[in-house]
């Protein structure tokens, strides 16, 4: 069965970092598009960053770059999103999303175009 976990999450003051992770488990990553999404309350889920299986392609989204990097380790089977000079409007729960078929493009990651999904991870950033 294919599962996708987070961690990483947390509380975390204005200007610092956390690093989320989104570990596969039942299947090989390497061969898999990742997503990264988030939920904040009262809004819609919103397209973050993503990467492609290979790692050469990346995208973010206008309100993170600089600041976010995603980045992934086949060899530990995760992806990552390192989160910098973090602003209270990055308050939300974080997702992670994968497919086999899904390459990462200008267009930034589209929730239907991911199958496989994680339960999510909450990060607040608040003094």
């Amino acid at each position: 069965q294919l599962q996708l976990v987070e961690s990483g999450g947390g509380l975390v003051q204005p200007g610092g970092s956390l690093r989320l992770s989104c570990e596969a488990s039942g299947f090989t990553l390497d061969s898999y598009g990742i997503g990264w999404f988030r939920q904040a309350p009262g809004k819609e889920r919103e397209g973050v960053s993503c990467i492609s299986s290979s790692g050469a392609s990346t995208f973010y989204a206008d309100s993170v770059k600089g600041r976010f990097t995603i980045f992934r380790d086949n060899a530990k089977n995760t992806v990552y999103l390192q989160m910098n000079s973090l602003k209270s409007e990055d308050t939300a729960v974080y997702y992670c999303a994968a497919d086999e078929m899904y390459y990462c493009s200008d267009d930034g990651p589209r929730m239907p175009d991911f199958g496989s999904w994680g339960q999510g991870t909450q990060v607040t950033v608040s003094s």
